[in-house]
């Protein structure tokens, strides 16, 4: 019984272990998780209702209305009864519709169409910045994971040279001091392998922390699929596009109220039954028509204020776009600056690391003879570790740097 409980808590934990996931996961875990991206989605929907509120509302509002009163006098004591008539009753069908023009419904149906533009346009951009975090977070783990591969196949290796090492020890071909330095390395590589596996714990934690998941399986991460997209020009990129629908919501501003200072008509009918009952009651069904027009006269010129303040914040919007676009062009070039320096250090990089490995091989070779110097090989081992650890890093900070330019340059 105890054989199977081990042997079924051996395969859980091996399966928990060795599952493995993309970056694809996590993005689209993020963006189905996010409270943000569901509070856009649900604001564009409210902003085609309110589109359809409006469309009712210009159609004819009816309405239907059923009144009765009496109005007693006690004793010479009551309402006067020219007024009230002592009582009527009354149920009347009313029909009320006001009357808009062209101009006035195409721009008010404009504005629905900015308001869901600038709503669509925000959720991408959150998007964006939920993609470019996870990215990020994922690259950052991988690189992690990355070094816990190289660093246990060195700690391997350390360990199979221990046994080696303690023979030829025992055999007084080294020194007993040269047995416990190499030890005391080997030793230190597990603290190292050991505080590399709970940087990663800490890193997939943070991962699913960005993606809405709580998970704290310990899992493989593939290797990121990040490469470089074509850059978008200035002009057409999605954050522009933000100062676009400013100008576009600002001038459809000024027809609103240029609009609002033009006559308004309104047409009013009803038709039902409508009586005092004092003569002739069942006669007393009938029906009115009626128009209302009002025209604005004065209003101690706040339409003119109302433009002026448009074009202000038109300059305004104008002035931040053509920061917009000075900054994005410089940021391009700072990051692309980057990505070419990281690639000239990539080069470097690699031509250390054929040294270090070429180091190794040979010492590898005079260790097994008993000719090696321990304090040398545990430095050319520990160098090779550093030019790994630096080749890593240098390959991390390039994902980095593409995901950002992809940030900035491309609109997906």
């Amino acid at each position: 019984m105890t054989f199977r409980l081990l042997t079924i808590l051996f395969l859980c934990f091996f399966k928990s272990f060795s599952q493995e996931k993309n970056l694809n996961y996590f993005l689209e875990k993020a963006q189905k998780n996010s409270p943000l991206l569901k509070d856009y989605n649900n604001q564009i929907e409210a902003t085609s209702i309110d589109s359809l509120l409006f469309r009712a509302n210009q159609k004819p509002l009816v309405t239907g209305n059923l009144n009765a009163m009496y109005a007693p006098i006690i004793n010479h004591v009551g309402y006067d009864e020219a007024i009230t008539n002592g009582q009527s009753i009354s149920g009347l069908l009313g029909v009320n519709k006001r009357i808009m023009s062209k101009n006035q419904i195409n721009s008010q149906s404009e504005t629905f169409k900015i308001i869901k533009d600038a709503l669509v346009l925000n959720q991408k951009v959150a998007t964006k910045d939920l993609n470019k975090s996870i990215i990020s977070q994922y690259i950052t783990a991988f690189g992690t994971s990355d070094q816990i591969d190289y660093n246990q196949k060195i700690a391997t290796l350390l360990k199979d040279e221990t046994s080696i090492l303690k023979k030829l020890t025992q055999n007084s071909i080294y020194k007993q001091t040269d047995y416990l330095i190499f030890n005391a390395a080997v030793k230190q590589q597990e603290l190292t392998l050991l505080q590399l596996k709970q940087q990663y714990q800490n890193d997939l934690a943070l991962l699913n922390y960005l993606s809405g998941e709580t998970d704290t399986t310990f899992v493989n991460l593939k290797k990121p699929e990040v490469e470089l997209k074509t850059i978008t020009s200035s002009d057409k990129t999605i954050f522009l596009k933000q100062f676009e629908v400013d100008s576009l919501k600002i001038d459809n501003q000024s027809k609103l109220i240029d609009n609002a200072y033009k006559p308004s008509i309104s047409l009013l009918a009803d038709a039902g039954y409508l009586s005092s009952l004092y003569y002739q009651p069942y006669k007393n069904f009938g029906f009115s028509v009626g128009a209302g027009l009002s025209i604005p006269i004065y209003d101690g010129n706040q339409r003119s204020l109302q433009h002026q303040k448009n074009e202000t914040a038109l300059a305004t919007n104008l002035a931040y776009k053509n920061n917009f676009n000075k900054q994005f062009r410089q940021q391009l070039l700072i990051l692309n600056q980057k990505l070419n320096q990281v690639n000239d250090v990539e080069k470097q990089l690699q031509v250390q690391l054929k040294i270090a490995d070429a180091l190794i091989e040979a010492d590898k070779k005079l260790f097994v003879t008993g000719d090696a110097q321990i304090t040398e090989y545990i430095i050319a081992v520990g160098n090779l570790l550093s030019i790994k650890s630096a080749i890593t890093q240098n390959y991390i900070n390039k994902l980095q740097i593409i995901n950002e330019i992809n940030y900035w340059s491309f609109n997906d």
